[in-house]
């Protein structure tokens, strides 16, 4: 009897033992004391993250944004292939692939979308309603429909610019003041690309106001720009180019006729003078992707919205010189055109 009753006095005291080491399970058997333990931490940990990227063509300064883009991000602790998943699509300058590219990133769910470029960000823009659309590269984003306008845009659409008119201005003063037998200035454009007009048409009337004539050679591919481009050879004194995707991709091509028959070539983009035009007013596209990669940061880790978040656009302008392709273009270069670049350290390239 004594033995009995011990084991009983045992069992009872083990079920209320029990019975407390369950208050702390829900019903499923998971712990409720500690609802970030697969994560590995508390706040964000262990979350990952699914940006997508849509780009319209592979050159220098669109590859230069997405890299910007992407340090960025693993500056603020999202890695690709630990914590944070990316989605490229390129469309090979090709407008019949933007549909389809933005339809297969809005089925793929990212937290945020990106649009490099003009075609790009409004493919993505007018497919993607009701998640985050950030864009980059992009001349004009009210000309090209993205937002209404540049401060706290509204919707799930904000970005950066990497356009700022007076750039494009200080750079026609420069060719008007430090070329003075320029009369013509001859530019390669697809009218086709917003980006590309909106600057044309700002450098035509800033070349007017010195009294320089603005002469276009149209294409539609980059197959057309060797016979666009000789057909400006005799008939204009400079060559320049905008922000223009289809011309920039093939940008040797004029870089090689500007050398061979001494035109001065000026372009809107650091990358292009150091493939061998001779001056711009501008910035490094890295820098212009880490920008954006900070926005996207904002809207992934500190849950900001995109419509309360302001356009960006390029501030700190400096002329860029390179001395060098001044040669192949039989510029002389004089300090008085050295005098124009604020950081000669960075800017003027030998």
């Amino acid at each position: 009897m004594k033995r009995k009753g011990l084991f009983a006095t045992l069992l009872v005291m083990l079920m209320i033992v029990m019975a407390a080491c369950g208050e702390g399970e829900t019903t499923n058997g998971t712990s409720n004391t500690n609802t970030n333990s697969n994560t590995g931490g508390s706040g964000n940990d262990g979350k990952k993250y699914k940006v997508a990227i849509s780009q319209f063509v592979e050159h220098p300064s669109l590859n230069a944004v997405k890299d910007g883009i992407i340090a960025a991000l693993a500056d603020g602790g999202l890695v690709e292939g630990d914590n944070l998943e990316i989605d490229y699509q390129n469309a090979q300058a090709d407008f019949n692939n933007l549909q389809p590219i933005s339809q297969k990133i809005k089925d793929g769910k990212p937290d945020v979308a990106v649009g490099i470029a003009t075609p790009s960000a409004a493919a993505l823009v007018d497919e993607i309603t009701d998640s985050p659309v950030v864009f980059a590269a992009v001349t004009d984003p009210i000309d090209a429909k993205l937002v209404s306008t540049l401060e706290a845009p509204g919707g799930n659409v904000t970005g950066a610019s990497d356009s700022n008119p007076d750039a494009i201005n200080q750079l026609m003063d420069f060719i008007a003041s430090e070329f003075k037998d320029v009369k013509k200035v001859g530019i390669v454009i697809n009218k086709g690309e917003p980006n590309a007009v909106v600057m044309a048409d700002t450098a035509k009337a800033r070349l007017a106001e010195h009294g320089i004539e603005l002469v276009e050679a149209p294409i539609a591919t980059s197959s057309d720009i060797p016979i666009a481009a000789q057909s400006l050879v005799g008939q204009v004194d400079a060559l320049y180019v905008t922000l223009d995707n289809t011309v920039v991709e093939a940008i040797d091509i004029l870089l090689d006729i500007a050398h061979e028959h001494d035109l001065p070539f000026f372009s809107s983009d650091r990358d292009t003078v150091e493939a061998g035009a001779f001056a711009t007013v501008g910035f490094k596209y890295y820098d212009h992707g880490y920008e954006v990669g900070e926005m996207l940061l904002e809207i992934l880790k500190d849950g900001k919205n995109p419509g309360d978040m302001n356009i960006r656009k390029p501030e700190n302008l400096d002329f860029i010189l390179n001395i060098g392709a001044a040669e192949e273009m039989g510029i002389t270069v004089t300090d008085e055109m050295k005098a124009y670049v604020k950081d000669p350290e960075t800017n003027i390239i030998e």
